[in-house]
């Protein structure tokens, strides 16, 4: 033991000569997040829609019920969830083994020579190894395994947020899809009863039939686009339901109108994006990876170092058969060096740092997509707005349009085709209406997920 001793301080005293890196801790690299949101000072604050969860931000009840109902029992998360316990499980393992592995093995014979009485010999023996962590290499293993815990829990978060605005914007699009089901039928009951009017001046000689027939159209070209709809209503719903894991059936959902958002959306200070967005901390965390591995590929060019010992009962101690038994111990040191795979621990070491470089890239470039996103839901938000501002007061001209050449066509001073014109223009604006309040709420949607909102 005295020895074993002795080799395992020579060892030590090595490692701390010559094994820089080793064990070196991993940090961040330096990213510059300024400016990284496009975005007005005013909209700047530290105080992101992020730090909402999407109840508070989500207040429709009927939603709130899909989403629950979709963290529940959607595949992609429930598998996502099974990866985090593989990883945990990963990591636990990586832990045991800085722990002694223990073996028993016993065992037992019956001998006989020549027809002389069987001679019986046992062994009933336990074995232990015990790998030293001289160079790092079990250490950078469990770290490795921690990052891949990390990671696989922020993937497991991004699912989660991808879940939550994916409920929510097939919920907004089926309301949208709702009301323009709604002023289609109103267009078309609209279109009946102005046939019907045609029908009863031409009786009076005061409308002819090509007009009628130009309305007939115009109304079964809206019978057409209603069509359309209900089909697009029934898809979504059936995307919807297998999204959340369940047959595909209807929607319980209530109206476009009434839904309310925050007037005033804020993204937070660009910092933001690394401790809230999951594929932010997911990037990193296989940068952390990475970095673990290069310290693994730097350890196997030193040596292992394994203790081992065994004992044990038996009643063969030599070359005669004694009973009863008695005890055997024994102990074994050793240490085992590279010697001719070397060219394959350096190929190995630039193959480490390559992936490792190839990570940061990858991180960096998390950071930028993140902030695209950012910019490109604000400006969706806003343009959004405005439009819906525009529109509101287009429909408002429109309506003026269309009753005014009614009326003018009633007492013959104008011709159908205006009338016509004046009715599609403003069954069209009132149809963009409606698109223009879903991209508003699909603009809140997708800044909530691209700033890492829904974790919670």
């Amino acid at each position: 033991m005295k020895e074993i001793t002795k080799i395992v301080s020579g060892v030590v005293l090595t490692a701390l000569v010559s094994s820089c890196g080793i064990y070196t801790q991993y940090k961040r690299p330096e990213v510059n997040t300024e400016n990284l949101y496009r975005v007005e000072e005013t909209q700047s604050d530290s105080v992101s829609i992020a730090d909402l969860s999407w109840d508070e931000l989500f207040t429709d009840t009927d939603l709130q019920s899909l989403i629950q109902e979709g963290l529940q029992s959607n595949t992609d998360l429930n598998i996502a969830r099974l990866k985090v316990k593989e990883a945990q499980a990963t990591l636990m393992s990586s832990k045991l083994s800085y722990l002694p592995s223990l073996q028993l093995s016993p065992e037992g014979t019956l001998s006989s020579f020549d027809g002389a009485k069987p001679s019986k010999t046992y062994n009933l023996g336990t074995s232990a190894s015990w790998e030293i962590d001289v160079f790092g290499k079990l250490t950078n293993a469990k770290r490795k395994s921690r990052a891949a815990l990390e990671e696989s829990d922020a993937y497991r978060l991004a699912v989660q947020t991808q879940v939550v605005a994916t409920v929510a914007a097939n919920y907004y699009s089926l309301l949208m899809l709702d009301e323009q089901v709604d002023i289609t039928k109103a267009t078309i009951k609209s279109w009946e009863e102005y046939v019907h009017s045609l029908r009863v001046l031409m009786k009076a000689g005061q409308a002819d039939r090509s007009t009628i027939s130009q309305a007939e159209a115009s109304r079964l070209s809206a019978e057409s686009t209603l069509q359309d709809l209900l089909q697009q209503v029934n898809e979504l719903e059936n995307t919807l339901s297998t999204f959340l894991g369940r047959v595909p059936g209807p929607i319980k959902r209530g109206k476009l109108n009434g839904q309310t958002f925050p007037q005033e959306l804020s993204a937070g200070v660009s910092l933001d994006l690394v401790s809230h967005r999951p594929d932010v901390r997911e990037a990193e965390a296989s940068l952390k990876q990475a970095f673990y591995s290069t310290n693994q590929a730097r350890s196997a060019f030193y040596p292992s170092i394994t203790l081992s010992g065994s004992a044990g009962w038996t009643n063969s101690g030599g070359a005669a058969i004694t009973n009863p038994g008695s005890w055997l111990l024994q102990a074994v040191g050793s240490l085992v060096q590279p010697l001719f795979n070397r060219g394959t621990n350096i190929a190995n070491l630039k193959i480490a740092k390559a992936q490792q470089q190839e990570a940061v890239f990858t991180f960096r470039q998390a950071l930028l997509d993140a902030g695209s996103e950012v910019n490109n839901a604000l400006t969706q938000w806003q343009t959004a707005r405005n439009k819906i501002e525009l529109a509101t007061k287009q429909i408002q001209h429109l309506e003026t349009t269309e009753h005014d050449t009614q009326l003018l066509m009633k007492y013959g001073t104008t011709n159908y085709l205006e009338v016509l014109v004046a009715r599609q223009s403003l069954l069209s604006a009132r149809l963009n209406l409606v698109a223009d309040r879903y991209s508003e709420i699909e603009g809140v949607i997708n800044l909530y997920h691209a700033l890492g909102g829904g974790t919670e």
